[in-house]
C-alpha cells in the first residue's frame, strides 16, 4: 500500500506539470489575451475572482481521476469482490 501512495504522489505531481505547463499555456493562448489560463481572472469591483485557478485545479483533477479509473480497471481490481461463476 505504500507503494501506491509514493506513485499516486508522483503521478499527481507528473499532472500537475502537465496541466501547469502545458494545458494551461494551450488553453490561455485559445482565449486570446490570457497568457496563462491560471491567470485568468474575473474583476467586478473590487473583487478579483480567479476562475482560471479553479479551472486549472479542475482539469488537473480530471486527469488524475481517469488515470486512477483507468487504471483500476485494466488491473481488473473492480472484480476482486465478485465472486467467480
Amino acid at each position: 500500500m505504500a507503494i501506491g501512495f509514493i506513485l499516486g504522489g508522483a503521478v499527481s505531481k507528473l499532472v500537475s506539470s502537465i496541466v501547469t505547463d502545458l494545458i494551461n499555456p494551450i488553453i490561455g493562448l485559445l482565449l486570446g489575451k490570457v497568457g496563462n489560463l491560471a491567470s485568468a481572472t474575473l474583476n467586478i469591483g473590487s473583487v478579483s475572482l480567479r476562475w482560471g485557478s479553479f479551472v486549472s485545479a479542475l482539469i488537473d483533477f480530471l486527469i488524475v481521476a481517469a488515470v486512477v479509473y483507468f487504471g483500476f480497471k485494466a488491473l481488473k481490481l473492480d472484480q476482486l469482490d465478485k465472486p467467480k461463476q
